[in-house]
Order: C-alpha cells, then structure tokens, then sequence
C-alpha cells in the first residue's frame, strides 16, 4: 500500500507540472498522445526491466490478450498495418484535396474512435492540418508547404537548440533518426544541430554519425532555454531517486554519494534567519558553479577515460506562502 500511495503522489504532482507546462506562456500544447505514450513508455520500461508481459498485464489489471491488443492498437493502427495510427491519419487526410470527419472515421473504423479524433484533433493543432466547418460538414486537409513556412516563421523557436543540446547531453548519444522519434520536425532539426555543432556545443562522431555533447550550461536567468533548464533539474531529481533506489535494494552504504535532502525553513518578515533562507540558494549555486568551471578546465587539459562518473548535484528553491486559511500558494 505504501508504493502504490507514492506511486499516485508522484504521478499527481507530475501531472500538476505536465499541466503547467502545456499552458505555459499563453500557449495551449496538444496533449492528445500523452496518456497514450505514458502507457507505452511504461510498458517499454517495465520490459527493459525483464518484467514479462503476463506479470506486466497484471500490473495494470488487464488480461494478458487485452494488455497485447491495447499495446498493438497504440503503436499502430488495425486498419493500416506496420504503421502508427498518427502517419496513417496523416497520410489517409493528405491523399485528398479534402476529407470528412464522417470519412475518416468510416476509413478507420477499425481502430478506436476516440483515438482517431485524437489524432485529428492533434494534427490541427500542430498546424499540420487544417480543419473547416461545423458540425457535419468538418472537413481537414493538409496545410499548405508556403502555409506552414509562414506559420513556421510567425512562431518562436527560442530554447529549441538548449533543449536540443540539454536531450544529447543527457541522454546521447544519439542519432538523427534517434532524435526524430522524439517529435522535432526534421526541418527545424537539421538546422538546430548544425547550429549546435557550430557553436562547439555538441560533437559528431565519425564512425556512428551520433551526437554527443560533453558538457550543458544554461546561464541563470535566461530568457531562452528554460525549457532545457526545467528537464535537465527534472532529470537529475529522477535519476537520483532512481540510484537511490537501486542503492537500498542492494544494501550498499552510499549515503554520503547518493540522495538528497529537502529542507524546509518557516521564515516570516523581521525573522532574524529570513535573508539568510533566502540568500542560501545564491551562495551554493556561486560555490557550485566554480566548482563546474574548474573541473570542465582540468577536463579540458586532459584525456576523458572511456569510463568515468558524472556527479550530479541539483538545488532549487521555491517560496510558498501560507494563509491563515490554511492554504498555500507559490509566490
């Protein structure tokens, strides 16, 4: 009972951030294949962990024929086999001037409705498709290359190229077909790693053609490449768990070099410690960043081993105000 009370914790408060994410700045992300890759990425892990499909269909209550045909009707459709339900929308509305919802549905009457509108429903809001009239005459076709260009060029891609260098750091190396399975459009790619490879952010390795990026700094305050910021911190508090976990299974005595803390200081205004809970974050990012530099400098001297360690370490800091209603919220 208690894993399965952290599992729903955690899986609440990353909703709360997918949430946040998506509507951040204005913008509204289409979320349509979220719960359906959640789905996918867990039964993929579960699988890399040699967990066997009947133990995994327990896991989340199915039979083991329906846990097999959930798994099949997301990586691919039932009415146009080999391929995912996505590319197969996609290029069933671009074989036509014009195509009817009522169309679509009938043409994939195979595969699950609500996945279907799913799809469509995500396709117009990339752009990639665009939808005219109400009601039953909705009809899609495929936006225009000129359209798209236009569109493409109206919109900001600050933070591409240091999300971009902050995934091949993390988790590289990679290669291009790699990094397209991660929905960047190979229009917007190539360009970003050219860009990345020029600025000597990240490198190309003859003999695989993957990338590989040896080092990731975004400076603090940023006005672009948050987005780089927000997974690399999230990354490093999952990872860290995650050896945590391993280091308690194995009974290994790694506390000094694995795990964190989490401090909490109830400070009010004319506290005598206020500045100082304030000020801590400062002081240790200053320590923390020479640090970095002076590594990185001797790094940089000297031949890497095929075989090394990467010491993570990530704070952060956050203010709550709390009412006297009994209620919270981040200032």
């Amino acid at each position: 009972m208690t894993v399965e009370l952290l599992i729903e914790a955690i899986v609440r408060q990353t909703t709360i951030l997918i949430a946040q994410l998506a509507t951040s700045g204005g913008t509204r992300a289409p979320l349509a294949q979220v719960a359906n890759q959640v789905f996918l990425d867990l039964v993929h892990e579960l699988e890399r962990q040699g967990v066997s499909r009947k133990v995994s269909a327990d896991m989340f209550g199915l039979g083991l024929r329906t846990y097999q045909r959930k798994i099949q009707r997301y990586t691919e459709s039932s009415t146009d086999r080999g391929r995912s339900l996505w590319v197969a929308v996609f290029d069933y509305v671009s074989s036509a001037a014009s195509v009817t919802r009522a169309e679509v549905l009938l043409h994939f009457s195979g595969d699950d409705e609500s996945q279907v509108r799913g799809v469509l429903h995500d396709l117009c809001e990339s752009g990639l498709v665009t939808v005219s009239g109400t009601g039953a005459s909705i009809a899609y076709r495929v936006t225009p290359e000129d359209e798209l260009l236009r569109l493409r060029q109206s919109e900001s891609h600050d933070g591409l190229d240091e999300l971009l260098w902050a995934l091949i750091y993390r988790e590289g190396p990679l290669t291009f077909d790699e990094l397209s399975r991660k929905h960047i459009d190979a229009r917007e790619l190539e360009p970003a790693l050219s860009r990345l490879l020029e600025g000597g952010r990240i490198e190309q390795d003859a003999s695989d053609a993957a990338y590989r990026a040896r080092s990731l700094f975004v400076p603090l305050g940023a006005s672009v490449g948050w987005e780089a910021a927000v997974f690399d911190h999230f990354r490093a508090l999952v990872s860290t768990v995650i050896r945590r976990l391993e280091s308690a299974r194995a009974r290994t005595d790694a506390a000094d070099r694995v795990g964190g803390s989490t401090y909490t200081l109830d400070v009010w205004r004319g506290h005598p410690l206020e500045q100082e809970a304030y000020e801590t974050l400062r002081k240790l990012r200053s320590e923390l960043g020479s640090l970095r530099e002076r590594v990185e400098a001797y790094n940089a001297d000297h031949q890497m081993p095929d075989d090394y360690t990467q010491v993570i370490l990530y704070v952060g800091q956050c203010l709550i105000l709390q009412g006297s209603d009994g209620s919270d919220a981040p200032s």
